[in-house]
């Protein structure tokens, strides 16, 4: 038998943190235009940072058997390893079930949304993607209480 969404009901609310991170390599170049300022898209931290916030929010209607979750606080942040940019997502609520697969999610769209801002930029004269990839998705720390 295939079951739905995880019944918590009889959970008890508790306090809740996750942190995720994820890498997106990048050709030097890419990564210096970034760091030097706004692209022809724009502000590519700043536009991926939304992207970030805006999928936590979204979890459940992008991965089905997510419960949607009161958010109480999402930070974003953003840091360099020579050419790799990282993205770390925080997520915390006070609920019956945890945030993890949101903090998750937040650093896939954080990065895929970097990802299509340079992609002009990254593409070989064949129209592939030598350089990118996105890497490392994973829970760095996971709360409960």
């Amino acid at each position: 038998m295939v079951e739905g969404i995880i019944d918590v009901a009889d959970k008890p609310a508790v306090p809740r943190t996750a942190k995720a991170s994820g890498r997106l390599q990048l050709g030097s170049d890419t990564a210096n235009s970034i760091k030097a300022g706004p692209l022809k898209k724009g502000d590519v931290l700043e536009a991926s940072t939304i992207a970030a916030i805006q999928a936590v929010k979204e979890t459940p209607r992008i991965v089905p058997h997510c419960h949607p979750i009161p958010i109480e606080g999402c930070w974003v942040d953003w840091s360099w390893d020579d050419s790799t940019l990282i993205c770390t997502v925080t997520v915390k609520a006070t609920y019956r079930t945890g945030v993890e697969m949101e903090a998750l999610t937040g650093v896939s769209a954080g990065l895929l949304c970097a990802w299509d801002m340079v992609k002009s930029m990254e593409k070989d004269e064949a129209g592939q993607y030598p350089n990118a990839r996105i890497t490392d998705v994973l829970v760095l720390e996971k709360r409960k209480g």
